[in-house]
């Protein structure tokens, strides 16, 4: 399974992520539950500032699932 996952993010004045969502799936379910918790307890951002104070703000992260070739070993 491979795809893209763009999550909608509201993170807050502190950087934290407040909410996430699955803006558009890859197609996967399992893919959109892995972005989501990831997203959701692992990731903190830099807040948006407005004249200067942070505040809350919604953002779109889009995730890529890829599946990579392993070079053989001899």
């Amino acid at each position: 399974q491979q795809g893209t996952v763009t999550v909608r993010v509201l993170v807050g004045a502190d950087g934290a992520v407040e909410r996430a969502e699955v803006a558009d799936s890859s197609g996967f379910d399992s893919l959109d539950d892995a972005a989501l918790e990831t997203v959701r307890a692992r990731w903190r951002f830099v807040p948006a500032r407005h004249d200067g104070v942070a505040v809350e703000s919604w953002v779109l992260v889009p995730i890529r699932f890829a599946l990579l070739e392993a070079n053989a070993v001899h």
